[in-house]
């Protein structure tokens, strides 16, 4: 049985659900999922799982959350070394710049991404959401 983790930020509630969608997607799978604020994961938290899902909305400029998110993925890039991971994450403006730029750091600090960034403009619909549980199951 996969050990997944499941870390996110979330300000208006539209990422907190998609990754509770994620989170059921890997359930479905099978796994043992750990669902997670990015105030309560931590870098030497990230090989107690096999897989870690991130999930973050577009802030300011198109860029991650910068006061919780942006320091908890700092501290744990260069841990994701061949780790299993899924980005995701809910915007309201822009193009997605910021899960671009979010899958190039991923790569290279030589993490598996197992899809490309999942995004969901504003409320995620419920096709999103669906999107979001195969994401979940991706990672098993």
């Amino acid at each position: 049985m996969s050990k997944i983790a499941v870390v996110f930020w979330s300000g208006t509630g539209n990422t907190a659900a998609m990754a509770q969608a994620v989170e059921a997607g890997a359930k479905d799978a099978g796994a043992d999922v750990t669902l997670l604020t990015s105030d309560d994961f931590t870098a030497d938290m990230v090989g107690q799982f096999d897989a870690i899902a991130f999930g973050c909305p577009a802030m300011g400029a198109e860029v991650l959350e910068e006061t919780s998110f942006e320091p908890m993925f700092s501290a744990v890039e260069n841990s994701l070394t061949g780790k299993k991971i899924a980005i995701f994450g809910s915007y309201g403006w822009g193009d997605g710049l910021w899960m671009r730029d979010w899958e190039d750091r991923c790569r290279a600090a030589g993490a598996n991404l197992v899809a490309d960034g999942l995004m969901a403009n504003n409320a995620p619909s419920d096709s999103d959401l669906d999107e979001c549980k195969s994401l979940g199951r991706s990672l098993c």
